[in-house]
């Protein structure tokens, strides 16, 4: 477990992830220890300088990631903090087994929570103002004591600045004067906008000696626009959570923190090498939070850099600089061009040079793909996700173009539900290769994979490669209801070979037929491709 050493982040300004914590409080994440683990080593990639691991004695799964962070856990950039609250009302410190239990998580910083609104100390912890006080200031000096650093986040601080701007800052006073660190400003409830939290931050800064620290809440939407209001006015600590995780609408998106922090602000807030691993972490924790990552989040999604509209692409090919407000590689993202009904040109060719097809000299060829898009995607096909398809399409409009794996006679699928609840797919097809009629039964689970197991079967011994194929993931969507159960359906198909994955997409009224489109496309990619 790390300790603050010189390879640690700078203590001019404070990036603490709170993911472990205020993170797994989002609504269907379950951390395991062993996810918790693999998470903070991940954010440590990242090149935060803190990461709360939890509430150890409160919770029995953060006692014993505590336990088992002192042998397993190796940072190198961050500090492991462990998080709990004040003493209880009316007990002594040293006799407070939750504060005793801060102490055996052996975690260099402590982060304590304490309440800093009138109303809630009153009503929720049903104490005085005077003995809440007192409990930050004895459970501050008594972790001190211990040779622990403190660092104090005041709960309700913004609402409880609305109804008494005094009594927050009091809380903060306590704490300070008794050794904490860090004075940690939480909108808890999340209602607040940039413009409200800078003018409180200015006046609490005007009034507390102390380094300052912002908690936000995405409720209103504005969680990491308030973070860097309050850094504007003069925080220097910010939390976030890997992807914004968070109970309700979530928290501060570490990720967009950092990001802005960096690329906006000026501020060198996590190490020069760690930004570009941005996009590979923030994916990567998303795997272990069992949550599909956001294609749409700013810096890390996929569609971050994705460019969709004609006269975007143009300029773009000029320089991409005047579409995107940030090289993409700077977060370890990249550009993307989508080709659709709203391309022109300009998509068409750089979306080539994205796929590394060489369309210099063949302005016709681009011409003829920008056409035929147009006429496909009114049909319903889209190609924003199959850019194997799409490579398909482009190479045979090129002169020299392959001819296609085989020539179609035929195929046929059936589905046979027996009596014991079985249900069992058999496909055939006929197909012509190389002037050779070749016929080819397959068994599957669905019509689908009944047809895909045929078709290899049908074309692997002239394309050996086919053997390594598989179908990965299948997706349907449908497009326009005609009226009982017809419509026209879109199927993506993911395909692998082991080493990579490609998309394709087949379009028609007939489910099967759509499906059928996809998987030659498939393995067609396969073979002239991969």
């Amino acid at each position: 477990m790390a300790t603050d050493s010189p390879t640690a982040v700078s203590t001019d300004f404070h990036v603490f992830d709170t993911t472990l914590r205020d993170g797994a409080q989002r609504e269907g994440i379950s951390f395991s220890v062993a996810d918790k683990l693999a998470t903070a080593r991940l954010l440590d990639e990242i090149g935060v300088g803190y990461i709360e691991g939890g509430w150890p004695g409160a919770l029995p799964k953060d006692t014993e990631f505590f336990a088992r962070a002192r042998s397993e856990l190796k940072l190198r950039h961050a500090v492991l903090v462990a998080f709990g609250a004040t003493r209880k009302a009316g007990v002594r410190v040293e006799d407070d087994p939750q504060v005793r239990a801060l102490l055996d998580a052996e975690t260099p910083v402590v982060c304590l929570v304490a309440k800093s609104d009138v109303r809630h100390v009153r009503e929720a912890l049903r104490t005085t103002l005077e003995e809440n006080l007192a409990m930050v200031a004895d459970t501050v000096a008594h972790l001190v004591s211990h040779g622990r650093r403190v660092f104090l986040d005041c709960e309700h601080f913004f609402d409880g600045y609305a109804a008494d701007p005094d009594y927050g800052v009091a809380v903060l006073r306590a704490a300070f004067g008794a050794g904490a660190e860090v004075g940690v400003l939480c909108d808890t409830n999340g209602g607040m906008l940039p413009m409200g939290v800078a003018r409180v931050v200015a006046d609490v800064r005007s009034r507390v000696e102390g380094r300052l620290g912002i908690h936000c809440q995405d409720d209103t939407g504005c969680a990491v626009a308030n973070s860097l209001a309050a850094v504007e006015a003069g925080v220097t600590h910010v939390q976030g959570t890997a992807n914004g995780y968070g109970e309700r609408a979530g928290n501060a998106d570490t990720f967009a923190l950092v990001a802005n922090l960096v690329t906006k602000m000026g501020l060198p807030v996590v190490p020069p090498e760690c930004l570009a691993e941005l996009q590979r972490v923030s994916h990567a924790i998303a795997e272990l939070a069992n949550i599909a990552p956001d294609d749409h989040q700013p810096f890390v999604g996929a569609s971050a850099f994705a460019h969709k509209a004609g006269l975007h692409a143009s300029a773009i090919k000029v320089s991409p600089e005047l579409y995107n407000h940030l090289d993409p590689a700077v977060v370890g993202n990249d550009m993307r061009i989508l080709v659709t009904e709203m391309a022109g040109r300009a998509s068409v060719e750089l979306k080539g040079r994205e796929l590394g097809v060489d369309l210099e000299g063949h302005a016709d060829a681009v011409g003829r793909v920008v056409d035929q898009v147009k006429v496909l995607e009114a049909e319903g096909w889209s190609f924003e996700a199959a850019d194997a398809s799409f490579e398909l399409l482009l190479r045979s409009q090129l002169p020299g173009a392959p001819a296609p794996l085989f020539e179609l006679e035929s195929y046929r699928t059936t589905v046979e539900h027996w009596a014991n609840g079985v249900v069992m797919s058999e496909a055939t097809v006929k197909v012509h290769v190389d002037g050779e009629r070749i016929i080819s039964t397959g068994e599957g689970n669905g019509p689908v994979n009944a047809l895909d197991n045929a078709l290899r079967q049908a074309l692997v011994s002239r394309y050996p490669r086919l053997a390594d194929v598989s179908l990965a993931d299948y997706k349907v969507r449908i497009l326009g209801w005609k009226g009982g159960t017809s419509a026209t359906t879109r199927v993506l198909v993911d395909t692998t070979d082991g080493v990579g994955e490609w998309t394709t997409v087949g379009v028609h009224d007939n489910i099967v037929e759509a499906s059928w489109h996809a998987l030659v496309d498939a393995l067609t990619y396969a073979v002239r491709h991969r």
